[in-house]
């Protein structure tokens, strides 16, 4: 009668797997990181959503741009990862705060800018880093914000 004896795996199977792991772990986690901190930053066009209808009734009454927050009726909420909510000019721009949960996207803002079909005074907004201040890094933006 033969004996089977019982085998585990070598050294360098063992190897391999860890290496594969390390390998998925280096691009996985700064991939995950920048993909909470674009959560993050979402919120803020999550929060600009009453302004931008505050903005595009006050266009659809007065046929022109609000000069400012009070003229749109739009109030800056704030939040832990949003410091304000400004209008200047039918321009809202969402600044975000300096969290360590925001990274390299902290203290940076970003805009929505209305387009008014002037046919049909609808309006649609176009998202884009900031054109004053220290801009959102484009790779944290919302898709529909990114180039």
């Amino acid at each position: 009668m033969k004996r089977q004896l019982q085998r585990g795996f070598t050294l360098i199977e063992l190897m391999i797997v860890v290496a594969i792991i390390g390998i998925l772990a280096a691009i996985a986690i700064p991939q995950y990181q920048d993909y909470t901190i674009r959560a993050r930053v979402s919120e803020g066009v999550n929060m600009a959503s009453s302004a931008k209808t505050s903005v595009a009734e006050y266009i659809n009454t007065n046929q022109e741009l609000p000069a400012n927050n009070s003229s749109a009726g739009v109030t800056s909420p704030t939040s832990t990862y949003v410091t304000g909510i400004v209008v200047t000019d039918g321009l809202i721009t969402i600044s975000l705060s300096d969290a360590k949960a925001l990274g390299t996207a902290g203290a940076t803002s970003f805009d929505l800018s209305p387009v008014v079909d002037s046919a049909s005074t609808s309006v649609s907004w176009v998202c884009r880093p900031a054109t004053t201040g220290t801009p959102t890094p484009e790779k944290y933006l919302p898709a529909n914000c990114r180039g």
